[in-house]
């Protein structure tokens, strides 16, 4: 997906959405965790099922891409918080958590921080579900751990993923992060955050992680779903599609939504309906 046809999806969803923020009914708390004070909310019934809702969504989102774009995160809990209780993070080294050195954003390290986040708010077990970057811990959470109860696996394909593509396309752009990149960053040598990441999964085995988990899972994409990394143009959605009678062999739903790209995720009125329906059936 080109630059320009991304940010007339956002602008597009953001005037569909209100224009300024609205009180979602919640029991709310925030607080910092850890020794990079990672920043949380928790937003919903408190007795509510545990459900954290990972990238793209963070607890400052309007902190991070301003008023306009906060409706997103205000209608997301709309949509979730009547039934559960809705756990986002600022991470890593955004919004108003703490810095982690670039050289130890490592799988390993994020699952830990993820997880220590979940204990502090007293999630015992936790439906879990987020889109790229956030897709891809979720399968390394769900692969290690059996807290979670039901994954959304969001544009992102659980099996046949280009790890290797990310690492070296973020590679590529370290010296110069794209501008696209810098809403999420406090500088520009913050971005090697990204390499270190995608070198710790370069060994990471795949099948035999997938395989592992057996919570109910889905995996949700648009039917255009399509990632730039560096030099190479990632057709997400073609590996989805070409991988889809394998995954649902092995139990996953899959859900395209036709005729929209990966902006959609953007879009609340597109993904909550499936998001709700797989949640509200397998929790």
């Amino acid at each position: 997906m080109k630059r320009r046809e991304f940010l007339q999806s956002v602008a597009l969803v953001a005037a569909s959405l209100p224009t300024r923020a609205q009180t979602v009914d919640q029991a709310y708390q925030y607080g910092y965790v850890g020794k990079s004070r990672i920043y949380f909310e928790l937003h919903g019934d408190p007795r509510g099922k545990p459900f954290f809702l990972g990238y793209p969504f963070m607890a400052s989102y309007g902190d991070i891409f301003g008023e306009r774009m906060a409706s997103i995160k205000t209608a997301y809990l709309r949509g979730l918080t009547d039934r559960y209780r809705v756990l986002l993070v600022d991470y890593p080294t955004i919004g108003k958590s703490g810095s982690i050195p670039v050289t130890e954003l490592t799988a390993d390290r994020v699952c830990a921080d993820l997880l220590s986040v979940v204990d502090a708010v007293g999630f015992k077990r936790f439906a879990y579900g987020g889109f790229l970057w956030g897709a891809i811990n979720g399968l390394l959470l769900a692969s290690r751990t059996r807290r979670i109860t039901a994954l959304v696996c969001g544009a992102w394909p659980p099996l046949g993923a280009p790890y290797r593509e990310m690492y070296e396309g973020t590679s590529e752009m370290a010296p110069d992060p794209p501008a696209r990149a810098m809403p999420l960053l406090r500088d520009k040598p913050q971005y090697r955050q990204w390499v270190t990441y995608h070198r710790s999964l370069l060994e990471w085995p795949e099948a035999e992680a997938v395989a592992r988990i057996r919570c109910p899972r889905l995996a949700l994409y648009a039917e255009r779903t399509f990632l730039q990394a560096g030099s190479h143009a990632l057709k997400l959605s073609d590996t989805l599609r070409a991988r889809r009678p394998e995954l649902e062999k092995a139990g996953w739903r899959l859900h395209e939504i036709a005729d929209r790209d990966t902006a959609v995720m953007l879009d609340p009125k597109a993904i909550l309906p499936p998001l709700r329906s797989f949640l509200d059936s397998s929790t």
